[in-house]
């Protein structure tokens, strides 16, 4: 990014001259802000509350045109190696592709394997749905347990959750758990709510190496063996497998017929399209997960082919880079107003902060701008009585993502009412955070303590209604905003290198609580403490 010195130089004065102002001065200032408003398909994006006006919003086309953002887009969508560390493509766009497309990774057509996946996708949701697919015993599966951790269980987990009321009708009632912690909480309360009879385990894992989801997979395994002590039964009839890694999967004992794969060049926060969205089929049925992969696929033509000034990737990601690198904003929060986006934001936290949370460009240098801000968030009702007194009265900036769908409850009439107080609400605490007491025409003087500052900016975005079509646009969008950011910061967001040095050393900590008499001044003198104290109390 720096060697577009006088477009950053602009800027950068802009951002100093609009710190001096409120969003409440730009509003009176004449001009339409409506012109920052835009829409494509059932989506609708009002960013007119953020700290911009003409010049901002060109300066930040400009910037991405001297980053190359149209050709780095292009070079992300056809397959070029854009993950340099790691020196591989990042295609979990052609995970949504037709079938009738072609995207090739050298000789290799890789839109045929995607669909022969899929393909087995779909067998695996008939089987079950029609009551085929049965345990040990004969009796069908009511119990879909999905192990995983990071990608492999927070996408599936969010997209579950949202689209429940879309839930096909099996055969038998599918019930669906997830488990990601290591440390036994999560699965030691499903398997005391849930019967081995009955009991499907998805395992997945890129790499079929994590140690987190094997320990749970080991102990799910051992559950089930109390049960039926013919171990090959249990494998083949319990257990799925999900993974780039087909030698280590048949290591474990998952059968030929039950190995899913995904490839390397899709990284785990970018894999629910894959067969790792098993789960999600399950749950909504495989013309469900169709639509939720069509509704990626259409944000995914808007990104490449729509013009810059009215792109919602490309205009979210140039509000990211502006309010962190030149406002100096350095938190973000998404509000859904819509419980069944319960856990989207706890999805982007990893989606955003792995991906662009680095420090170093792609020439291997440190960078000399914010990168990416903290992020978090939380269903908007929840967040008013809890952070939203930080965000009105605090003394940090942050910026907000406000979503919710227009259309909800259909014709229950007492229902609906209570979605079009979400939105009321949706509407005010954007209004609130930009203009602070100024949003009430009747204001009169306040004591300091009630006093609202506003000015913190906002973007809003509003769908039709939520959807396995629309919830697949809004990811695919937020997928694209963060590569974005990465574009314009000239960062790798595909590769997460941070999180590696942390599992090693755990792994060498593991040894030292196993061993009944370890060498206990291997580490640093508090680590060593800690030690000493654990293998004391046991």
């Amino acid at each position: 990014m720096n060697k577009n010195k006088i477009t950053l130089e602009q800027l950068n004065l802009k951002a100093k001259y609009l710190s001096k102002l409120t969003l409440r001065k730009l509003f009176e200032q004449g001009e339409d802000r409506n012109k920052y408003v835009i829409g494509f398909d059932e989506f609708h994006l009002d960013f007119s509350k953020q700290f911009i006006d003409d010049d901002v919003f060109a300066g930040l086309q400009k910037l991405a045109k001297e980053c190359d953002l149209t050709f780095k887009i292009k070079q992300l969508l056809e397959g070029s190696v854009v993950n340099k560390t790691e020196n591989r493509p990042a295609l979990h766009t052609a995970l949504r592709l037709p079938e009738s497309s072609r995207m090739f990774v050298g000789d290799s057509n890789i839109t045929s394997y995607v669909h022969e996946e899929l393909r087995k996708v779909e067998k695996i949701v008939s089987k079950v749905q029609k009551g085929q697919w049965r345990g040990f015993s004969g009796k069908p599966i009511t119990n879909i347990v999905n192990i995983g951790v990071g990608g492999s269980d927070l996408g599936p987990f969010m997209v579950v959750n949202a689209l429940k009321e879309y839930r096909v009708n099996f055969k038998n009632k599918l019930e669906f758990h997830f488990v990601s912690s290591m440390d036994g909480t999560q699965l030691s309360k499903i398997l005391n709510s849930i019967n081995q009879e009955e009991s499907l385990f998805i395992v997945s894992s890129k790499s079929f190496t994590t140690i987190d989801t094997f320990y749970n997979a080991n102990t799910a395994l051992e559950w089930m063996l109390k049960a039926c002590t013919n171990k090959e039964l249990i494998l083949n009839q319990h257990f799925i497998g999900v993974s780039a890694n087909k030698v280590k999967m048949a290591e474990w004992g998952i059968s030929t017929a039950n190995q899913l794969m995904i490839w390397d060049w899709v990284g785990g926060r970018f894999s629910l399209w894959s067969a790792i969205g098993l789960t999600i089929a399950l749950s909504i049925g495989y013309s469900g997960f169709k639509e939720l992969l069509a509704g990626a696929h259409s944000m995914d033509l808007h990104f490449l082919n729509e013009k810059h000034n009215c792109n919602l990737p490309i205009i979210l990601g140039l509000l990211g880079v502006w309010n962190t690198t030149f406002m100096g904003i350095n938190a973000h929060t998404v509000l859904p107003y819509d419980g069944r986006l319960q856990f989207f934001p706890n999805y982007l936290t990893q989606l955003e902060m792995e991906s662009n949370g680095k420090s170093i460009d792609n020439n291997g240098n440190k960078v000399s701008y914010q990168t990416c801000p903290v992020l978090w968030g939380d269903i908007g009702p929840n967040a008013q009585h809890a952070f939203y007194q930080l965000l009105h009265q605090g003394t940090q900036r942050v910026s907000c993502d406000f979503i919710a769908p227009i259309k909800r409850y259909g014709e229950d009439k007492q229902l609906k009412s209570q979605h079009e107080l979400a939105l009321a609400n949706c509407l005010a605490q954007s209004r609130v955070l930009a203009f602070g007491n100024n949003a009430i025409s009747s204001k009169s003087d306040v004591p300091s303590h009630k006093y609202y500052n506003g000015n913190q900016p906002s973007s809003t975005i509003l769908i039709d209604e939520l959807t396995p079509y629309t919830l697949g646009g809004l990811i695919a969008l937020y997928e694209h905003k963060v590569f974005v950011m990465a574009a314009i910061w000239d960062i790798n967001p595909f590769d997460q290198w941070g999180v590696e040095l942390g599992k090693i050393i755990a792994n060498e900590l593991l040894d030292v609580i196993k061993v009944t008499d370890p060498l206990m001044n291997s580490f640093d003198s508090s680590t060593n403490s800690l030690l000493k104290f654990i293998k004391d109390k046991n």
